[in-house]
């Protein structure tokens, strides 16, 4: 089975079907599985091959889902890109994965258009404008306008023979240091995940999912791919920035599903009038792209009840999920990403990949066909998480006697404090457990005594008074004193990448400019 087979099997079954809405405007499986039908042939015309990556720069809307399941039904590989860009990087990435042609929309014009000077291999533009002089100037591109592939292309399916050892997606990973390395994810990777997950979620064509996460983000596309399979439907919102807007349309679209990160969660509960809010429709609700603290757990299952949560693990090398945890369960394993989805395998080991006793702390590995087949151009780095056939995650963990696996922390973002090791993320959770407390992000800084201190960068709820001695005090309580902030600065908001998990490297970086 091959990815574009989702919407080519849901098509066929569900030709009428609501698929995707947006804007107020349903499109359904037939309509969408002919308009990618369309560009599928254009980009077979225009020379693109089995194996030729096409990047996709564009915000989720009815034309990404086209977009995007037509470059993979001509046989080519997506690149999803992250919208929120510059020239400079919008170069290096299609520089990086020798684009053929990118799909994108006028807003991005802006961006692309500095960058396409830097990108001779790109061959071909097809965006969503109707002057397209700008474009024509530069003169090593050809261009089109995409209505014009929607006006004009042939809806026979482009019938590209692949097979499911193929690369499907290239996804580049973010909010790291350092340039961002390629994921390669094969179909048979994300079939293989989408299949799990769809299992473990019990997922129908009936069910609906409230999409805010970005589609070029994994965790974003899995909701994409696990509806699309199952013959359910997407309901997409770009404005997020103002969530009452969110829990309306969720009203309105009677949606079964709303899925995020920590921080969406966060705003959730502390930025909007949820709790005024009743969802007859919603079933579930999901939660990865980072630790949610138990205390946030706790609320979030409170006001959305009695919709299951589901606290969920995973990485874009995984194609996205790793384990979750039974919403059953949820309490008595408060703070615990729970068992491996079926057909992963997943254990806590040494540094040599020798698995460890009952909480003994070591690295996260996995072992599964989900599992990416490395990263693009980067033979060093793939070496050093994929070893044996296991992906080493860099996330350090205990299993108890059940066998309910515990992140304690990031191998990185363990800060040692005059030869203590504390974890970043046991700080953040007993700071969040605070009730004026919106959001924190615990950082190591120099300290010429200890090597390392904890800084605590704590954002306030609205309307909240709290100082440092409040904090301090609260969190005598809670944590050994080695473990507790040396420094703690008050915020309005924190550094986030569009998928909304907090950028703690630039916050490192904004600590070392203040002594320069």
């Amino acid at each position: 089975m091959l990815v574009n087979h989702f919407l080519e099997i849901s098509s066929q079954q569900f030709p009428d079907k609501e698929a995707a809405w947006c804007k107020n405007s349903w499109m359904n499986f037939g309509e969408i599985d002919v308009f990618s039908n369309k560009v599928g042939n254009y980009l077979k015309e225009i020379g693109v091959k089995r194996g030729d990556r096409v990047a996709l720069l564009y915000e989720n809307s009815h034309d990404y889902i086209i977009n995007y399941y037509g470059i993979l039904k001509a046989g080519a590989v997506t690149v999803a890109l992250n919208t929120e860009t510059t020239p400079e990087a919008l170069a290096y990435l299609l520089n990086d994965c020798g684009a053929k042609a990118i799909i994108t929309s006028k807003k991005y014009s802006r961006y692309l258009l500095l960058a396409i000077i830097k990108t001779p291999y790109l061959k071909n533009v097809i965006i969503d404008q109707d002057d397209l002089t700008a474009y024509q100037e530069i003169g090593h591109c050809d261009q089109i306008r995409l209505k014009d592939i929607y006006d004009e292309g042939s809806k026979q399916n482009p019938d590209v023979r692949c097979i499911d050892l193929d690369l499907a997606s290239i996804v580049y990973t973010s909010g790291s240091t350092g340039k961002p390395k390629g994921v390669m994810l094969s179909h048979l990777n994300i079939v293989s995940n989408t299949k799990s997950i769809v299992e473990y979620l019990k997922l129908t064509s009936e069910d609906r999912i409230m999409v805010v996460l970005p589609f070029y983000y994994i965790y974003g596309k899995s909701l994409l791919n696990t509806h699309f399979f199952t013959g359910g439907s997407v309901v997409i919102d770009n404005r997020f920035a103002f969530p009452n807007v969110i829990l309306d349309t969720m009203k309105k679209t009677e949606v079964t599903g709303f899925s995020g990160v920590p921080s969406t969660f966060m705003i959730m509960l502390n930025k909007s009038t949820v709790r005024k809010y009743k969802f007859d429709s919603l079933r579930y609700i999901t939660q990865a792209g980072g630790a949610m603290a138990p205390a946030v757990q706790k609320e979030t299952q409170k006001v959305f009840d009695p919709a299951e949560l589901f606290i969920m693990y995973g990485a874009t090398e995984a194609s996205a999920r790793l384990s979750y945890l039974n919403p059953d369960i949820l309490e008595k394993k408060l703070g615990s990403i729970g068992k491996a989805i079926p057909n992963v395998e997943l254990y806590v080991a040494d540094k040599n990949g020798k698995k460890l006793l009952t909480e003994q702390v070591g690295e996260i590995i996995a072992r599964g066909s989900n599992i990416m087949q490395g990263y693009w151009n980067d033979p060093q780095e793939t070496k050093k998480v994929l070893k044996k056939g296991c992906y080493y995650t860099g996330d350090l963990g205990k299993m108890d006697k059940d066998g309910f696996i515990y992140v304690v922390g990031r191998s990185k973002d363990i800060i040692k404090v005059g030869g203590e090791r504390v974890s970043a993320k046991e700080v953040e959770e007993k700071i969040l457990e605070i009730n004026e407390v919106h959001e924190v992000a615990v950082i190591s800084v120099d300290d010429p005594v200890l090597g390392e201190a904890i800084k605590a960068l704590i954002v306030p709820r609205d309307g909240s008074e709290i100082d440092q001695e409040f904090v301090k005090k609260a969190l005598m309580k809670n944590l050994s004193p080695y473990k507790q902030p040396k420094y703690i600065e008050f915020r309005n908001d924190l550094p986030k990448n569009e998928s909304g998990k907090i950028l703690k490297n630039v916050l490192k970086e904004e600590e070392k400019t203040k002594y320069k």
